[in-house]
């Protein structure tokens, strides 16, 4: 999954996603700013990191790390440089799942890249529904498997963006539901969706050198978790997903609860609602708490 801690309280997990499409850029992360992050207060540390670019030839690169052991923090703390359309940056606090690389985000299945900030349960009947594109999971996590359902509505209809909504509107109406905020990545696309309000998701639509114009990017979270630059931003525009607002631009905006953003090869942005009701079965944060216990 995406979204708990050990402890009784919610964690968030860390999403970043950007497009700079169609242009290729490079950006450099660190997923784990703070070097002694993981020395301190270890039960509510992440459990692990990853990021998700494209190479030239449009096939996926993923490097991530379950954060199993202290030596493992040298891993998400090196600086990653990587050149790609669209990037897709995820730190884990997990729910369900073992301490993995299977079950360490981003996901990549049909050449998309996936990473998810929140619960959903009810695996078997998710399981169910997944029929034949439950192989599609290698790991334990509801996360891929909603990852998974996505697939199958996208392999049925051939719309990426239908596929998002109709599997939300299925898990919404089917499924306990505590947060399914997700990033899903092509070679030249990005989509997002936020969902219910339990958590937020902003949105930067970002000029060509920002605010004041003539300046690279230069985005970090408030929880020293992720961290992005980027200096070929200092002359392209530029998308940007985030959990949290990442900089002082007056330009992030919080999607709204059941709105889908799409940010399409050209790097329009379109925003819809996707699914206006709320879960049929809210997962309460007690109930959150006990899954992630257990």
């Amino acid at each position: 999954m995406g979204d708990a801690s050990t402890t009784s309280r919610s964690v968030m997990c860390r999403l970043f996603g950007m497009s700079a499409a169609p242009r290729r850029v490079r950006a450099t992360f660190w997923l784990l700013e703070a070097p002694d992050s993981l020395a301190r207060q270890s039960r509510r540390e992440p459990d692990g990191t990853g990021l998700g670019v494209f190479d030239a030839d449009g096939a996926p690169r993923v490097d991530k790390q379950p954060i199993a052991a202290y030596q493992d923090a040298e891993f998400a703390h090196e600086a990653r440089e990587r050149t790609s359309t669209t990037f897709l940056a995820h730190v884990r606090y997990a729910s369900t799942g073992g301490l993995d690389p299977r079950n360490t985000h981003p996901f990549e299945q049909r050449g998309r890249l996936f990473a998810h900030n929140g619960v959903v349960g009810d695996l078997p009947a998710l399981d169910a529904e997944l029929g034949d594109h439950r192989d599609l999971v290698a790991g334990d996590t509801d996360s891929e498997r909603l990852f998974a359902l996505i697939t199958k509505h996208a392999d049925e209809s051939g719309d990426v963006g239908e596929a998002i909504t109709s599997a939300a509107r299925w898990v919404a109406d089917n499924l306990p539901v505590y947060a399914v905020n997700v990033i899903l990545t092509t070679p030249t696309e990005l989509w997002a969706l936020r969902y219910p309000d339990t958590h937020d998701l902003f949105v930067l639509n970002r000029a060509a050198g920002g605010p004041h114009g003539g300046r690279h990017l230069e985005h970090a979270s408030a929880a020293g978790r992720v961290r992005a630059r980027s200096g070929a931003l200092a002359e392209h525009p530029a998308v940007v997903v985030a959990t949290e607002r990442m900089d002082e631009d007056p330009g992030w905006v919080a999607l709204r609860p059941g709105e889908l953003l799409h940010v399409d090869g050209d790097l329009g942005v379109h925003r819809r609602t996707a699914v206006d009701h709320p879960p049929r079965h809210p997962m309460s944060l007690d109930e959150h708490a006990a899954a992630s216990q257990r």
